[in-house]
């Protein structure tokens, strides 16, 4: 299939961002495995809804996330410490989700924290536009704490093996090689994301899916009436 097909879908998911009846800001969640191809996505959909001249605020989960002595208190390999230790969900609620929804001030900040230096970080909050688009991607982003403060949840959906070979290609570099990262995939972030599928079961709560296993010609699937319909 042509390359057009993906501009097609997003146009498709786009319109149906734009079209949510809303007094305030509208916030999306992007989710889905590690390595699916979330931020991607984000910034593409980001780009196609600027163009409408609608304001975006656009950020990701990560920043948020909680010092390293908290993330690996389990080990730097423990599932469990990357499903419930590695992102701080109180910060992500109230210094941008609540703000940005009903009855908020609309006096956001899109981070709390420096991965790269490890410690916080105070931004100065922001005032987002009554109409403004909140696209925030990351992982487990459906989950209790947060799934009640997303106007829109997209799951985006590739295979096991596929988003792996994805992140051990991107991620090597960074984590020590390719064996290294692909064995941290192996027991970290994979069984990370069964706990959380488990738990959650994100595909089948998601108000859209888009699965991204064929990057070129993605399938969007939204749901109507309880059940999840193909679009493209």
């Amino acid at each position: 299939m042509k390359s057009s097909d993906r501009a097609a879908v997003l146009d498709e998911l786009a319109s149906l961002i734009a079209g949510i009846p809303s007094a305030g800001p509208i916030r999306v969640a992007i989710d889905g495995r590690t390595a699916s191809g979330k931020t991607t996505l984000a910034d593409e959909l980001a780009e196609a809804l600027g163009k409408t001249g609608r304001a975006v605020i656009r950020t990701s989960i990560d920043g948020f996330h909680r010092p390293k002595v908290e993330r690996y208190a389990r080990g730097r390999h423990s599932a469990e410490g990357y499903y419930y230790d590695a992102r701080d969900l109180p910060a992500i609620n109230a210094l941008l989700l609540s703000p940005l929804g009903p009855g908020g001030d609309r006096r956001y900040r899109t981070a709390s924290f420096d991965l790269d230096n490890d410690q916080p970080i105070k931004q100065e909050p922001q005032v987002a536009s009554a109409d403004a688009i909140l696209i925030v991607d990351g992982t487990f982003l459906q989950r209790p704490e947060l799934r009640d403060d997303w106007d829109l949840a997209i799951f985006v959906e590739t295979s096991e093996q596929l988003s792996e070979q994805r992140g051990i290609d991107r991620d090597a570099g960074r984590l020590g090689g390719a064996d290294a990262t692909r064995q941290l995939y192996a027991v970290r972030y994979k069984p990370a994301f069964d706990i959380y599928e488990s738990m959650c079961a994100p595909a089948s709560t998601a108000d859209a899916v888009f699965n991204n296993d064929d990057f070129a010609s993605p399938v969007l699937k939204v749901r109507t009436g309880g059940r999840l319909s193909h679009k493209s």
